[in-house]
């Protein structure tokens, strides 16, 4: 059975191995865009490392816990935001002001809000961690 959503199952997955104390984690099936997001966490320091392994189908990341993540998920709807309103959206997902960190997926690519809102650009709000 396919997944509707593989970002947010991939996310969900990190967050439950987070509440459970795990230390690693593999998602699957990969994609570039969960790549991309992996790639905003392991830049924030939220998890350690992560790597693509190759398995013939879809591929999976394995994936090194911090154990710092509280929270993570997939924002659906994915909703549009200018570079003025960054501020809005930390209101509604974040639970402090400059406490975690929203994934934004602009024209540039996918980069944490606080890279967005620096650059001057506006994208589509796809995950939250804190």
């Amino acid at each position: 059975m396919t997944a509707n959503d593989p970002l947010a199952a991939a996310l969900s997955g990190i967050d439950n191995a987070e509440g459970v104390g795990h230390l690693d984690h593999t998602v699957e099936p990969a994609s570039n865009e969960i790549g991309s997001v992996l790639e905003v966490l392991a830049d924030r320091g939220y998890v350690d490392t992560f790597q693509f392994v190759d398995d013939g189908k879809a591929g999976r990341f394995e994936v090194e816990l911090k154990g710092s993540i509280n929270a993570c998920g997939a924002v659906k709807p994915r909703y549009s935001v200018t570079a003025d309103d960054y501020e809005k959206w930390e209101k509604r997902f974040l639970p402090a002001r400059d406490y975690g960190t929203l994934v934004v997926t602009t024209s540039h690519g996918v980069m944490s809000h606080y890279e967005a809102r620096e650059q001057g650009i506006g994208g589509q709000v796809i995950a939250y961690v804190y």
